[in-house]
């Protein structure tokens, strides 16, 4: 179980300011007298006391209160200009962001939960202790702020006075990260002291870049602490790693959810998108994938866009599941982001009047920014994250070098989005939810799609993704469990983080209960009987299988049963190709929602193994999981280790 505020507090260690006499004397001492007249603005003695302590710890030259005026942003705009953080692009309001070579992503090798001694963390995870963080800080962050400017933001997770929305702090000597924030996160300098009430929270994120040199990465750590909802980040820069208002907090708001809101409210890794349904009936999705495998993809499908990342999900009076994006904005990877297959986003980017910071990427002659799979012939030369790049230039192993790192992104305000839904996604009641998905990189065993029994089965196929590594994370490779999508971020036992879940969906309260549904784009041809890594499908797929999830939600198509659960009829599914002007095979349908019984079952057996390492994990998952096992292992009997889908449906009619 989670405690909060136990233990010392390890910023007002450092800072050794404890006292509100203390705190005013600093900042009259450390604040010019514009940014103090400013700070009189916020009267939240707990939030002052955190601003104190961390100015006493770093020792700034200087203390920049962002209080979000166009004027204060501009500024910060025209810091991360001068000081180097970015550069200018060839668009107006376009700009590029380097990290270092060696600092692409987040740094998951050095990412720690301070904990309390004897307290329980995911077995996913790692942990410091609060004795041995305090000293590592100590060393390595005392004083980091020197010859710099703190910058100091005020913000909400989510629209202002949602029931789900957490007021943060960032405090950081980066330009770049502050005007990062400005974009991804709603400025609620004016509102902060009634939100802190609202709320009953605030979060608090520190950081500092250091000097920023290859050299130092080593000692670079992101240390969260849960009973203190404080992050520190030190000797990084990607905004992964120090933008802590989005995955940092996303941990403790998963941390509140699974421990003092059970039941009622659920943190998650995922996007939420409308989709327009016959009679332009909105219909909303929420759906979790794991960074990198095409999450903002699925999200830019539908026709009333609101967020690409996050969710803070709760159940309404009405019995009904609501949804908040935390975010105003997205920080997506731009590797194969094109026209074809992403417009909204591809007119935001390649287009006047949108304010866009690029990172990571390839910049060529004339300053435009490029990216692998932008649509367009590929440059031969230009400048990208590793300094001069031509065709053919290779690491020292003698691997090529691509032209964009392929964890390159794109920072951009939701508003620049065509397909986005203001008003829906400024709403602090949030949008319902009908549809939940879960999905991975699979690329040998589950359907397209299939869709739960009920909510237990859907807390399960949750509880089962499957995935790759990807470019988002530094120090992990092969293929690796991701249940969620959100184990990276879930602070506590994976036992607890699925009692929650199941406690939710099984709520009572959750009268208008969404569809929980598996999604896979990722089969391959090999995998289906033909050779290679080719995919089965193509990116602009997405939107057939997500239509035909929002007839199911309404009772308008019937589906056919498996032991994985419900899978679309050919008829419905080949006319829904044809709304997007594609042709759809028999035999693609088949190669597609045939159960490959082997492959299933060894991913059952898998996902029991790993969970068996986890103490207090509910039974009812293993239930499920031997239910289906029960009822694969008599069809392969009766048909073989590939059972086609007119089997299936012959088990269904009783044949």
């Amino acid at each position: 179980m989670l405690q909060l505020k136990r233990g010392f507090n390890i910023l007002f260690e450092l800072g050794g300011i404890k006292s509100h006499r203390q705190v005013h004397e600093l900042l009259e001492q450390r604040l010019d007298a514009e940014n103090l007249n400013k700070l009189k603005r916020i009267e939240n003695d707990w939030a002052l006391l955190k601003i104190a302590n961390s100015i006493a710890m770093t020792d700034p030259d200087n203390v920049f209160v962002n209080t979000g005026s166009p004027e204060d942003v501009q500024r910060i705009r025209e810091l991360s200009l001068t000081g180097g953080e970015e550069q200018p692009l060839a668009i107006d309001g376009h700009t590029v962001h380097f990290d270092l070579p060696e600092e692409q992503a987040r740094i998951v090798d050095r990412t720690y939960y301070i904990i309390n001694e004897g307290a329980d963390i995911s077995i996913m995870a790692k942990k410091i202790l609060r004795e041995e963080a305090l000293e590592y800080l100590r060393e390595h962050m005392s004083g980091i702020a020197r010859g710099k400017t703190l910058f100091v933001g005020f913000y909400s997770r989510g629209p202002i006075g949602a029931k789900a929305a957490l007021p943060a702090m960032e405090i950081t000597t980066s330009a770049y990260v502050m005007h990062s924030a400005s974009i991804l996160y709603r400025n609620v300098f004016e509102q902060f002291d009634d939100e802190v009430v609202r709320a009953g929270y605030v979060i608090t994120n520190l950081h500092s870049e250091g000097l920023n040199r290859p050299e130092d990465l080593p000692n670079a750590r992101v240390f969260m602490d849960r009973s203190w909802q404080v992050t520190y980040a030190v000797n990084c820069t990607y905004a992964g790693n120090t933008l802590l208002l989005k995955k940092g907090n996303h941990r403790f708001a998963v941390d509140l959810a699974t421990y003092y809101k059970k039941g009622s409210e659920l943190s998650e890794h995922m996007f939420i998108t409308g989709l327009t349904g016959p009679g332009g009936r909105k219909t909303y999705f929420a759906g979790a994938a794991p960074s990198g495998c095409g999450k903002t993809t699925t999200a830019m499908v539908g026709t009333d866009f609101i967020g690409d990342d996050l969710a803070q999900l709760w159940i309404d009076r009405d019995g009904s599941l609501r949804a908040i994006n935390p975010e105003c904005g997205i920080f997506g990877v731009v590797r194969d982001v094109n026209s074809e297959g992403d417009p909204h986003l591809m007119k935001a980017l390649r287009e006047e009047g949108e304010e866009v910071i690029f990172s990571n990427l390839l910049v060529e002659e004339g300053n435009v920014p490029r990216w692998v799979g932008d649509g367009d012939d590929p440059p031969t030369k230009g400048v990208n994250f590793q300094g001069e790049w031509w065709e053919g230039k290779t690491d020292e192993n003698g691997n090529a070098i691509p032209m964009s790192h392929p964890n390159a992104r794109c920072t951009l305000s939701c508003e620049a989005i065509g397909n986005y839904n203001k008003e829906a996604g400024e709403d602090p009641a949030g949008v319902e939810i009908k549809v939940i998905t879960y999905s991975g990189r699979d690329s040998d065993t589950m359907p397209p799609v299939v869709v739960a029994e009920g909510p237990d089965h859907g807390v399960v196929i949750g509880a089962s993704i499957l995935s790759k590594a990807t470019a988002t994370e530094v120090g992990v490779s092969g293929v690796r469990r991701q249940p969620w999508a959100n184990a990276p971020f879930i602070p506590g036992s994976l036992a607890e983080y699925m009692d929650a879940q199941f406690m939710f969906f099984h709520s009572y309260r959750l009268r208008k209960k969404p569809i929980m549904a598996g999604l896979n784009y990722f089969l391959t041809q090999g995998a289906r009987g033909g050779e290679g890594e080719q995919l089965l499908g193509e990116k602009r797929d997405v939107k057939v299988w997500m239509s035909w999830l929002e007839l199911r939600a309404h009772g308008d198509v019937e589906a056919i049963r498996t032991p994985i659960g419900y899978i679309p009829k050919y008829e419905d599914l080949r006319d829904l190709f044809v709304e997007i002007d594609k042709e759809y095979p028999k035999e693609l349908y088949d190669k597609q929602f045939s159960l490959y019984v082997d492959s299933i079952l060894g991913r059952i057996a898998l996902q029991k193994e790993a969970y068996r390492a986890e103490r207090g994990v509910p039974w009812r998952l293993y239930e499920i999981y031997d239910e289906q096992r029960i009822e694969l292992e008599a069809l392969k009997e009766k048909y073989g280790s590939i059972v086609s889908v007119e089997q299936l449906e012959a088990e269904e009619n009783g044949d």
